[in-house]
């Protein structure tokens, strides 16, 4: 317990004496060598690593016990004076203490609402944040300045693998020409490409394997076309062009807008704006109507 009473400067001094007093010690032991003595010479060194390493272990666990009792010591007299502080700051103010008042279940319920509430609205502003540079706002606002400079707006899709033809067929009343859903759009465009396999096949791959389909597999990317929600390219985009007569013209962020069909001469042509990255199932299409500033704002 000596060592406990001992400031660090002390004990740090009395290691220091220890260490002067070992190394007058190891003279000592190397005068009592004899020359050419290696017996000797070996025992000596041994000893004297066997007296070094023991002083330094010694010395070590001196200063950790000194260090880990003080701070102990230290910690317990702060949280004596902690307690104290906080006694008697709680006498203080237990005359100013107002009885707490039970919340009901129907306001806990109320509570929790709320705090979901407010952390979800906090979610979407941290979402939207991290959106405004993001591939999708990016390409969005190029695509808007362009139909901007043209006196158009985007009219949005939705995005249930019909995007394709519901775009078409809104162009179709925008323009004035008959109007068709997407199911007969749908038709239309299966139709067209059994007539044409030939023209086709070559240019249709299995997306699997990349290899060239077979009668079969056509036959059957027709039914899907006809039957399902299987969303449509720019196979599709030709197939009604080619049906519908009609130019199409399709806009997008990066590169000049390219126009299929226009060897058909006609004056109204259908205009739809493509979107890699608006949606993360894949490419989605858009229709466009003239530009209002209201609803644009």
């Amino acid at each position: 317990m000596a060592e406990l009473e001992l400031t660090e400067k002390e004990l740090t001094q009395r290691h220091k004496k220890e260490r002067k007093e070992l190394q007058a010690q190891i003279q000592i032991l190397k005068k009592s060598i004899c020359k050419g003595d290696k017996k000797k010479k070996k025992e000596v060194t041994e000893e004297i690593n066997r007296l070094e390493e023991a002083l330094d272990k010694k010395q070590e666990e001196e200063l950790t016990i000194w260090k880990v009792t003080h701070l102990n010591i230290n910690n317990v007299e702060n949280k004596n004076i902690e307690n104290s502080n906080s006694n008697e700051s709680t006498k203080d103010n237990k005359q100013y203490e107002q009885p707490t008042q039970r919340v009901s279940k129907a306001q806990k319920r109320r509570d929790k609402k709320a705090n979901a509430e407010r952390e979800r609205n906090q979610r979407i502003i941290e979402q939207e944040a991290l959106n405004v540079f993001g591939k999708r706002n990016v390409e969005l606002q190029t695509i808007k300045k362009i139909l901007c400079e043209r006196g158009l707006m985007i009219y949005e899709i939705p995005s249930d693998g019909h995007c394709l033809y519901n775009a078409v067929a809104h162009q179709l009343k925008i323009i004035g020409e008959t109007p068709l859903n997407f199911h007969e759009l749908r038709s239309k465009t299966a139709i067209y490409l059994r007539e044409n396999m030939n023209e086709f096949l070559p240019f249709i791959s299995n997306p699997d394997s990349d290899d060239f389909l077979s009668p079969e597999q056509y036959e059957k990317y027709c039914d899907d076309v006809a039957d399902t929600s299987a969303w449509g390219g720019a196979i599709e985009l030709q197939v009604l062009s080619h049906v519908l007569k009609c130019p199409i013209e399709v806009i997008q962020a990066s590169g000049v807008p390219y126009v299929i069909g226009d060897n058909y001469n006609n004056e109204k042509k259908i205009i739809l704006t493509y979107h890699r990255h608006m949606y993360e199932l894949g490419a989605h299409y858009n229709s466009v109507t003239k530009y209002v500033k209201e609803e644009e704002s």
